[in-house]
């Protein structure tokens, strides 16, 4: 019988283990978006824009023009349909625009997305100023729900005047459901 109970105590010991693993796995998920955001601000890699900045645009420069390519994505698998209106804008430094997405829910069910920014090169990101975004909040779709998604920037007259092309580009993941 000794060994009988030795083997319990072994399965307990391993279900307790593989449990742990999984909420260890579903917490690092979880946190794996703001862990990707401070990665970001403490080592400035990424191509991430500043989110908060002032409403008023600095001095416009109209002599210059510069193309803003926009992209959308979706991670993997992931139940969205996600695009921008136009995917070029020219833009002249100092200049208030507004660029407008397109996401559909494709399920069934209720889904919460979360836009994550990336700006190429990444040398530039810091040049484009978000004044406001979709990517500032989670979006909650109801079933087959198909929403315009605006963000307001303006490119600081500061970028450097080799660079006359950049591209915004959003990856719309998935948000686990939160159950209450």
């Amino acid at each position: 019988m000794a060994g009988g109970d030795d083997i319990r105590r072994s399965n307990r010991r391993l279900t307790l283990r593989l449990a742990a693993a999984a909420v260890a796995m579903f917490g690092f998920g979880y946190l794996l978006v703001p862990f990707y955001y401070l990665m970001c601000e403490v080592i400035g890699i990424g191509g991430r824009t500043a989110d908060a900045v002032a409403a008023a645009p600095l001095r416009v420069d109209a002599g210059r023009t510069v193309t803003v390519e926009l992209t959308g994505s979706v991670n993997q698998d992931a139940p969205w349909e996600f695009h921008p209106k136009d995917v070029k804008l020219q833009v002249q430094p100092g200049r208030l625009y507004t660029a407008t997405f397109v996401a559909r829910n494709l399920s069934d069910q209720p889904l919460t997305g979360q836009a994550i920014p990336s700006v190429a090169p990444g040398t530039s990101a810091r040049y484009l100023k978000k004044t406001d975004c979709f990517c500032f909040r989670s979006q909650a779709f109801a079933p087959a729900e198909t929403r315009e998604l605006t963000v307001q920037f303006y490119l600081d007259p500061a970028l450097p005047r080799h660079v006359d092309r950049l591209t915004l580009s959003y990856t719309l993941f998935l948000q686990p459901a939160v159950q209450g």
